[in-house]
């Protein structure tokens, strides 16, 4: 068994692992970390834990150390000059008429690399943006590309629901969601009402689905036939908020409405 710490460098970034190195760490300890960007400012969101070695990707880096005062405001400063940075190289790449959308810039805790993200609709061409930034920053510079996703997750935002946008506030990491997500719980196929700010599906259609899936095993899809008190029918419509099944009769064509817990309760439904 290895021991671990989780470690966030973002609000909702991703969590990583690491060596805790015989440290006393607990949640909401910042660090200082070694990462394969260089030297990194981080917070703990798991306290030491125990897993398989096949449960973290290996070799797990180091805890430096824990975060002092000083740390924290050279962590602060280094948000502040990055901001600057972000400013000049929006000025760069209007110089350069480059197709693309700076969205955020971040010094690594060392300064040994300065870290662009930016979103554009194919493959840019940045070497001379590059070559002006190093000559400019005196450091390593990476342009990283990112998804439209990402850029929400970094910008934040307000949506739909009116609370703050899960991805920026607590998502780790996105989850695949799916048009068929929409369809199982029925909701209006609207793409203005089942997007989000990113113009992608909402992930929230994801939180839920694996109830009316399940609810679907237990009881049956739309299209499916079964047997029910009034004989046999075909499944025409699901109201899982309702708990309430519609059954188009073989018999006579006739659609009824029923109770579908009851039904299930009292094992009267059943798939053919």
């Amino acid at each position: 068994m290895l021991k671990v710490v989780g470690v966030r460098f973002k609000t909702a970034g991703k969590i990583s692992y690491f060596d805790p190195c015989n440290l006393f760490l607990k949640e909401n300890d910042n660090v200082i970390v070694e990462t394969i960007r260089g030297i990194e400012y981080g917070r703990v969101v798991l306290g030491i834990k125990y897993f398989k070695e096949d449960e973290v990707a290996l070799p797990l880096k180091k805890i430096l150390r824990i975060a002092t005062k000083e740390d924290s405001k050279i962590n602060e400063n280094n948000k502040k000059e990055a901001s600057k940075a972000l400013q000049i190289c929006k000025q760069k790449v209007l110089n350069h008429n480059l197709k693309m959308k700076l969205i955020d810039a971040e010094f690594t805790f060392d300064k040994s690399k300065l870290i662009f993200y930016f979103t554009a609709e194919g493959r840019i061409d940045f070497r001379q943006l590059v070559k002006d930034l190093a000559a400019i920053f005196k450091i390593r510079i990476e342009l990283r590309q990112i998804g439209v996703r990402d850029e929400a997750k970094m910008l934040g935002g307000i949506g739909p629901c009116g609370r703050i946008l899960c991805c920026s506030s607590f998502l780790g990491d996105f989850e695949p969601v799916s048009i068929k997500m929409a369809k199982d719980q029925n909701l209006s196929l609207n793409p203005i009402k089942i997007s989000g700010l990113c113009g992608r599906l909402m992930c929230c259609l994801k939180y839920e689905n694996e109830n009316y899936e399940a609810k679907k095993e237990a009881i049956a899809d739309i299209g499916q036939y079964i047997k029910t008190p009034m004989g046999k029918g075909k499944v025409v419509s699901l109201d899982f908020l309702e708990q309430k099944i519609k059954v188009e009769l073989v018999e006579n064509l006739e659609v009824v409405e029923l109770n579908f817990e009851e039904l299930t309760k009292n094992s009267l439904l059943e798939k053919i």
